[in-house]
């Protein structure tokens, strides 16, 4: 075994160590992909925080008056992408998904009260086109 002087060893860093490590291509992009996502995560949080905590007068940084309605957009995205998601609870008010169940009875209700069709896509595309015979 030949000693290699401490000099000449060359420093590896963060990307080539993960192409040695990961020979498959796609694998190294999912790897990379995951730490552009944590990149902006972090970012974004951190921008979030910035919005709602003020600073104290010793570190001497202005207080920032942004929207962070953008911010936490792109906050709510990143974490869909790792799979966590924003949810209310069931008996809570203001919007959340309709079940099924609730979906057939305003159905039923509406059919009760006015005569009108009501048609349900359960699968898209769909295209509609006008029937000139009846023009």
């Amino acid at each position: 075994m030949t000693d290699v002087p401490k000099d000449k060893v060359e420093k590896k860093g963060l990307i080539k160590k993960l192409k040695e490590g990961v020979d498959d291509k796609e694998e190294q992009l999912a790897i990379l992909s995951t730490f552009v996502r944590l990149g902006i995560l972090i970012w974004s949080g951190a921008i979030l925080t910035l919005a709602y905590v003020e600073l104290p007068e010793a570190l001497k940084i202005p207080k920032q008056d942004l929207d962070p309605t953008f911010i936490a957009s792109v906050f709510t995205g990143v974490l869909a992408t790792f799979g966590v998601q924003a949810g209310k609870k069931a008996g809570s008010t203001g919007g959340g998904g309709i079940s099924k169940a609730d979906m057939e009875r305003l159905i039923q209700a509406a059919a009760q009260t006015a005569p009108s069709q009501t048609i349900r896509i359960e699968s898209a595309p769909v295209k509609i086109v006008p029937d000139d015979k009846n023009s």
